[in-house]
C-alpha cells in the first residue's frame, strides 16, 4: 500500500504540492485532466485552488478526486 496524502497545496500551472504520510513531498501535474468530465471546473484557477485532503487523497468541492496511488506513483519528488 502506498502512502496517503497528508497535505495538499495548489500551485500555478495546475500543479499540486503533496505531502504524503511517509514524509515525502512531491508535485503532481493535474493539467492532463483539466477540461475533461468531472475535472472541467478545474480549468478555473480559483476553483482549482479549493482542493482539500479527503480520506487520504484529495478532492475538490464538486466531488472530483484522484486515487491516492495515482498521486503517489505519478508525481515527481521535490
Amino acid at each position: 500500500m502506498n502512502p496517503r496524502v497528508k497535505s495538499v497545496k495548489a500551485e500555478s500551472n495546475f500543479v499540486l504540492l503533496l505531502e504524503f504520510s511517509n514524509g515525502e513531498k512531491k508535485r503532481f501535474d493535474v493539467s492532463p485532466y483539466i477540461g475533461k468530465g468531472v475535472f472541467a471546473p478545474l480549468s478555473d484557477e480559483s476553483f482549482f485552488r479549493k482542493v482539500k485532503v479527503f480520506l487520504g487523497s484529495i478532492q475538490w468541492p464538486n466531488g472530483a478526486d484522484l486515487c491516492p496511488d495515482t498521486l503517489y506513483l505519478d508525481s515527481m519528488p521535490v
